[in-house]
């Protein structure tokens, strides 16, 4: 199994909903070193932008020896007024890829998502009706095939990521998105299990298509008081529901043996997402992923 195990700047706290919104999200030099001192052979992009423009993200990974595994692009795709104003963002990532000469970086297709959902994470799982209609499918579908083709135009291979608070979060959507589309899956153990998914399950059902895998460890507890709550995904993120790994309600040691089993080969990149406290200094989330990569090493042997 030839495996390369990353990280990313959301388990720093650097995402989406952080980056230039909070005022302690930490500098990209900082998580950078993290990521290399820990023994990270690589990170995805982050926000466009955070880790370095044009001019500055090669020189910052290749002083570090890290590699560019992907880029997360959000994308309203079955929205055909925004569809567009999506694929030009898009471009600015993929300029970011070109300028690091990361020619096998993944652009990380994902669905956008609705305030609705991200109100009631996990609910597709049991509720169908939260999801879209057929109509909706198949501008989804078409949205995904413009994205595909835009992404291979330029040298690059797109995956997708089913995820919490999004129209592909419960095991039915991402069957559905594999059944219309033909990009790769990206598997995230957390938010699979997060929208009552089984990741060994995952594993064995759509070996073919998977090209990218999340490693997230999860605590069902949190999600279950922030559904109790009515409190939406950002408190999930708040309340720390994803958790380092070892320590939460996901078998990771199963899912290794039945990696290693389809004979996976490709970028394995560790998240642990989190929106930091206010008062949180960033060595806490550098040390969270240290341990992360030890216990990868002394437990899946990677």
């Amino acid at each position: 199994m030839a495996v390369r195990v990353g990280n990313a700047p959301c388990s720093y706290g650097a995402f989406e909903i952080t980056v230039g919104v909070l005022p302690n999200v930490p500098e990209a030099s900082e998580v950078l070193d993290a990521i290399a001192d820990a023994g990270y052979e690589g990170t995805e992009l982050g926000p466009p932008g955070y880790l370095g423009d044009r001019t500055q993200l090669r020189g910052r990974l290749e002083s570090r020896g890290l590699a560019l595994a992907g880029g997360y692009i959000p994308i309203r795709f079955s929205e055909p007024d925004a569809l567009d104003e999506d694929l030009q963002a898009m471009n600015g990532t993929l300029d970011l890829f070109e300028a690091a000469g990361a020619a096998d970086a993944r652009p990380i297709f994902a669905d956008a998502g609705s305030a609705a959902r991200a109100a009631r994470p996990g609910a597709a799982a049991k509720d169908r009706s939260v999801g879209l209609d057929d109509a909706r499918w198949r501008r989804f579908a078409d949205g995904v095939a413009r994205a595909a083709e835009q992404a291979r135009a330029r040298g690059f291979r797109p995956t997708f990521h089913h995820h919490t608070a999004t129209y592909v979060e419960a095991p039915w959507e991402i069957e559905r998105m594999l059944e219309l589309t033909d990009v790769g899956l990206l598997l995230d153990t957390g938010h699979l299990a997060l929208g009552g998914g089984d990741p060994v399950q995952a594993l064995r059902d759509w070996s073919d298509r998977i090209d990218h895998v999340h490693v997230k460890d999860v605590k069902f507890s949190i999600l279950e008081s922030v559904i109790a709550d009515r409190a939406g995904m950002e408190e999930a993120w708040r309340r720390r529901v994803f958790c380092e790994l070892g320590t939460g309600d996901v078998d990771l040691p199963a899912f290794f043996a039945e990696l290693e089993k389809i004979g996976y080969d490709g970028w394995l990149v560790v998240e642990q997402d989190l929106i930091p406290a206010a008062d949180e200094d960033a060595s806490v989330a550098a040390a969270a992923q240290a341990r992360n990569r030890r216990w990868l090493t002394e437990v899946a042997g990677l």
